[in-house]
């Protein structure tokens, strides 16, 4: 993690000071359900409490003697519990007991902030969209000039996506939010499994239905997968955002505070960095996902190859999505959009983007359609080369065009249909 690119709301989560918090959490539960089986003393469990968060600095301390951070944190723990009570920290659990179940919390804490604003940025582009249905824009394929359109229309398919990057993220929370207290191998040969069940249902999380030493890491290959996805996503609504920022199109800005400066050299520049910044971030959740892909395949019942790769990968991946998303959710929110630009961009091809209605009207008049679509391309590509309007170029192949023909209202007609299903989708009056 770098603090450039992380909020402190996610952040905070995945410190070693917030997991070693974590711990102890699960520790105690533990111990608790483990006084109530009557396997340690009831009189322990006060004493178990009082015990303090250890100092990452302690743990490392320790860690120099045992080369083992879960003993070393054993360690710093137990030592501030009075009584000598501290030797029935643990009874029975082997150290991914306590690691993965106090993880699956994490992450379902992590992936609930994702929900949070993943839905804030689904509910802007929302808004945007409602508030721009009707703005009537030029769509481009493969970079150039199609037909008109809206930019609502466009919004409206950034916040599709998104939703649908919400159900995933719901499901993901699911796969992840799971803990496992089964002992070595995973067999309960140690501890009753009741105190899984008392530490899980507490901590809000489900159990490894058939556990091994270890959560299976295809639940966290999944995460990694759906944040992955979900950076595309927002990668995509970057790049339109860019796109339409060029000097040459401005049919938006991104905002900028009042201490904006472009270029070091340029005064006059006005550059697209903060939706560069949302599409490069993506590239790194993408590599993240591989790496949990990696991470699936563990020999036998457990190995350790996953463990370097993860305290790595899910803090930064964790935070930098959420970065990401938040960010997007504040371009957006924030930008301006300039409607006449986009008016004047779409009439700037002298009537192209309507050479499909003009072909379908000769063919309704019973011209044979390859011969309309060679009059219309002919007089098309000589609007290009001459800038001279396509009316007067079809004219001069006798074919008589009316002022309806290059209207943007003809191309609309069925723009209620998207609104509707909308509507439907988002349960928005528009």
């Amino acid at each position: 993690m770098i603090d450039r690119y992380c909020l402190p709301v996610m952040r905070d989560l995945w410190t070693d000071e917030a997991k070693y918090a974590s711990w102890v959490r699960v520790e105690v539960l533990a111990s608790r359900a483990q006084a109530d089986l009557g396997v340690i003393p009831r009189e322990a469990i006060a004493a178990i409490e009082q015990g303090r968060v250890p100092t990452v600095s302690r743990v490392r301390e320790c860690e120099v003697t045992r080369d083992h951070e879960i003993l070393a944190f054993l360690e710093a723990y137990t030592e501030t519990i009075p009584g000598g009570h501290g030797r029935w920290v643990h009874y029975g659990m082997t150290s991914y007991d306590l690691v993965d179940t106090a993880l699956g919390h994490t992450l379902a804490r992590s992936c609930d902030l994702m929900i949070e604003a993943a839905t804030r940025l689904r509910d802007v582009l929302v808004r945007r969209s409602l508030r721009h249905w009707d703005t009537v824009c030029v769509a481009r394929t493969h970079g150039i000039h199609a037909e008109p359109t809206t930019f609502g229309q466009k919004m409206a398919l950034h916040a599709a996506a998104v939703d649908r990057c919400l159900t995933r993220l719901v499901a993901a929370r699911s796969a992840v939010a799971v803990g496992t207290i089964s002992g070595p191998v995973g067999t309960y040969s140690k501890i009753d499994p009741m105190v899984e069940a008392a530490v899980c249902a507490e901590l809000g999380l489900g159990v490894e239905p058939i556990p091994s030493q270890v959560v299976a890491r295809d639940r966290h290959a999944e995460m990694l997968s759906v944040l992955a996805v979900l950076g595309a996503v927002v990668e995509q609504i970057g790049l339109e955002l860019r796109l339409l920022q060029r000097t040459e199109v401005r049919e938006v800005e991104e905002p900028r505070t009042s201490a904006y400066q472009g270029s070091s050299a340029m005064p006059h520049k006005r550059n697209p960095t903060s939706s560069e910044r949302i599409c490069g971030l993506a590239r790194l959740l993408r590599a993240y996902a591989d790496a949990g892909y990696e991470n699936v395949a563990l020999w036998h019942e457990r190995d350790l190859a996953h463990s370097p790769v993860e305290r790595v990968v899910f803090p930064d991946a964790f935070t930098i999505a959420h970065y990401q998303v938040t960010k997007a959710a504040e371009i957006v929110d924030g930008m301006t959009v300039f409607p006449e630009r986009m008016l004047a961009n779409l009439e700037s091809t002298r009537g192209l983007i309507y050479s499909a209605d003009i072909l379908l009207d000769l063919v309704d008049g019973g011209m044979d359609r390859e011969k309309a679509y060679r009059v219309v391309q002919d007089a098309a590509a000589e609007t290009a080369e001459t800038g001279r309007h396509l009316s007067e170029t079809l004219a001069d192949r006798d074919v008589a065009t009316t002022d309806d023909q290059f209207r943007p209202a003809r191309f609309l007609s069925r723009a209620h249909v998207v609104r509707d299903r909308m509507e439907k989708m988002f349960d928005v009056e528009m």
